[in-house]
């Protein structure tokens, strides 16, 4: 299966693409073509050559409130009132293609855009949204952490993900 990470454009078919989770779906069949020409996400699809699109993640621009971060991590900041972080808004993987490691290819090309675009913009952490306990138990596989109260939220600092991409 050779996939290739792209992004999304009126001919990739979205139709057939269902991940299990309808909200999801239709999202992403109804709702990401929109988010992107209003420019409020950019979303990227993992295309298979016989399978076609196998996964999605849309990303953004996000704050984080000083008080939202946990205190072992918000001490060692300055007093702003937002803190600069983006957004993996969405990430989801066909069920055809369950177990073929697209979802941590697809989390993977994530991290390295937004990386990439902290070269230009500054981006302190990766905010996730684990709609269930499957999704936190991947994300945390990863070393994203749930934030304080809200356990569906998770981050990543750049500074983790950068160093880890160092030591591989």
């Amino acid at each position: 299966m050779a996939v290739v990470i792209e992004a999304l454009a009126k001919h990739h078919d979205r139709a057939g693409f269902t991940c299990g989770q309808p909200d999801l779906d239709d999202w992403f069949r109804r709702r990401a073509g929109q988010d992107e020409r209003r420019n409020v996400a950019r979303v990227f699809v993992a295309v298979d050559d016989d399978l076609g699109v196998v996964g999605f993640y849309s990303l953004g621009a996000f704050t984080l409130a000083l008080g939202a971060l946990p205190d072992d991590v918000a001490r060692k900041l300055p007093r702003y009132d937002a803190i600069p972080a983006a957004l993996i808004g969405r990430l989801a993987r066909d069920e055809r293609a369950r177990g073929r490691g697209i979802g941590d290819l697809l989390l993977a090309d994530a991290i390295l855009r937004i990386l990439g675009a902290g070269r230009t913009l500054a981006v302190f952490a990766i905010v996730v949204d684990a709609k269930e306990e499957r999704a936190a138990r991947f994300y945390g596989a990863f070393g994203f952490r749930a934030f304080p109260g809200r356990l569906e939220r998770m981050f990543l600092l750049t500074s983790t993900a950068a160093a880890g991409l160092e030591r591989l």
